[in-house]
């Protein structure tokens, strides 16, 4: 499968901290791939990089074949970014919604509607198109989110922790929606702090301190470490890390 995703060396530096160091990772297209770590490990600062939203200290990613900081304008045309507080206005209704995120991506108006079934559809959220944002529930908030996220038709989806907070029902819908688009050969990125979630990605990659301490395969990760679960194995690794950079 050909790689749509590639970071090289990433790095980014805020004063002293660095939040992301020397990342190297490649994600095939079609693939969910979980970027996995606790609050403070550089998931949101790496998919600001790999957005084009922030600029790397040093290093270089592509996706979807454009640069990330030379051809970033290009780039965002064939990517949505889903940020932990993706912005709905709780005052519109929720094809209002949808509707405004499609004027924003110049989606054009003669095949918007057909596009704007299909996802409120998939996403339960047809019943309640006339009900204001603010009233939905915070799972159904979230499939709104990914649903205008969705309506330029990406190529790439990036979404940061977008389950947080949600109920395990909802959390449930959320991953049978990501699993459709696969059929689409849409490639995910997927950050969260749930380890029981990561076991649902393809391939994960487990983030700590801004470097990257394993990238494989839920299940390969754990015959590694020879544990049960996933969490196991990253509190492991974590600990082991630790250990050899000890002062």
């Amino acid at each position: 499968m050909p790689t749509t995703i590639k970071a090289q060396g990433l790095t980014r530096k805020f004063a002293d901290n660095i939040a992301v160091n020397g990342l190297n990772l490649e994600i095939e297209e079609g693939e969910i791939f979980g970027l996995v770590g606790p609050d403070g490990a550089g998931k949101t600062t790496t998919m600001r990089l790999l957005t084009g939203i922030l600029e790397p200290t040093s290093g270089d990613g592509w996706v979807y074949g454009k640069h990330i900081v030379q051809e970033s304008e290009e780039l965002k045309e064939n990517i949505a970014y889903m940020s932990q507080r993706f912005g709905l206005y709780e005052e519109l209704t929720v094809l209002e919604n949808i509707n405004f995120y499609a004027d924003v991506f110049c989606v054009p108006k003669n095949k918007r509607q057909e596009v704007i079934e299909k996802l409120l559809g998939f996403s339960g959220l047809l019943p309640f198109k006339q009900r204001l944002a603010g009233k939905l529930s915070g799972g159904m908030k979230q499939k709104l989110g990914l649903s205008c996220a969705l309506i330029h038709t990406p190529k790439v989806l990036f979404l940061d922790e977008p389950t947080n907070g949600v109920d395990p029902v909802s959390r449930r819908d959320f991953w049978s929606i990501l699993y459709d688009l696969l059929k689409d050969k849409v490639t995910i990125l997927y950050s969260t702090s749930y380890l029981d979630e990561a076991e649902r990605c393809r391939r994960v990659g487990l983030i700590h301190k801004g470097r990257l301490l394993r990238c494989d395969t839920p299940d390969n990760i754990k015959k590694e470490i020879n544990v049960n679960t996933l969490e196991q194995a990253f509190i492991k690794i974590v600990n082991d890390y630790e250990s050899k950079h000890a002062k």
